[in-house]
């Protein structure tokens, strides 16, 4: 029998990145001397993609003397040191590898940013693999993606897998397009009218991995 896997978004989903934000823009605006209203400038650039050519965009509106690369350099390791992933998730996470599920990540974003939160974390030492977007110039939700993250964790999209993460477009359609059922982490929210719909939803990381363990519980009950 296959060894099922499953892929988590990270952002969200494994570690708490709205909550961070907004703690690393004030330090960083006070830091520069910046006036408040600034913050939330600063803030929207970061929420809708933080990658080096953030901070040159950052530095040439502020006239900062910092280098664009020691301004991103910065932010990757503050916010490194700000997240972290629960424990009853990691430990979420062994208790799937053990039970025999391959367990990856597939996230994007920039491949310094991801993969200090990776580490700094524990995350990466508790999946098969991990895939960042820039890594291959492949972006949820598209299905070359999947794929790859799928190949970091040892698997491949036509094992059939689970993608698990918090955003409708690129966790659940994307997931859907790749031929893998879902779970949507809700994080508070109702289901919009998105579709494909997720095959659950849960309210965080944990829940979804209980439920994947349970799944697997049935499926061997239901076959011996």
């Amino acid at each position: 029998m296959r060894r099922p896997f499953v892929l988590f978004d990270l952002d969200n989903t494994l570690v708490d990145r709205r909550g961070t934000l907004p703690d690393w823009a004030a330090e960083f605006t006070a830091r520069h001397g910046l006036r408040d209203e600034e913050r939330a400038y600063v803030l929207g650039l970061l929420a809708e993609r933080a990658y080096p050519s953030t901070f040159e965009a950052i530095r040439t509106r502020y006239r900062l003397r910092e280098p664009a690369e020691d301004l991103w350099g910065a932010y990757c390791a503050d916010i490194a040191a700000m997240v972290s992933c629960p424990a009853e998730v990691l430990d979420g996470l062994d208790e799937l590898r053990s039970a025999g599920w391959r367990v990856g990540v597939a996230t994007n974003g920039a491949a310094d940013i991801q993969w200090a939160k990776l580490r700094a974390t524990g995350i990466a030492g508790h999946v098969d693999g991990a895939f960042v977007s820039e890594e291959g110039d492949a972006r949820k939700p598209a299905v070359r993606h999947f794929a790859l993250a799928a190949e970091r964790c040892g698997a491949v999209l036509s094992d059939g897998g689970w993608m698990v993460g918090d955003n409708p477009v690129n966790d659940v359609g994307g997931g859907h397009s790749a031929g893998l059922r879902t779970i949507w982490v809700a994080n508070g929210r109702s289901w919009a009218a998105h579709a494909p719909a997720p095959e659950h939803t849960v309210s965080d990381a944990r829940s979804a991995i209980d439920l994947l363990l349970r799944l697997v519980a049935d499926h061997v009950g239901t076959a011996s």
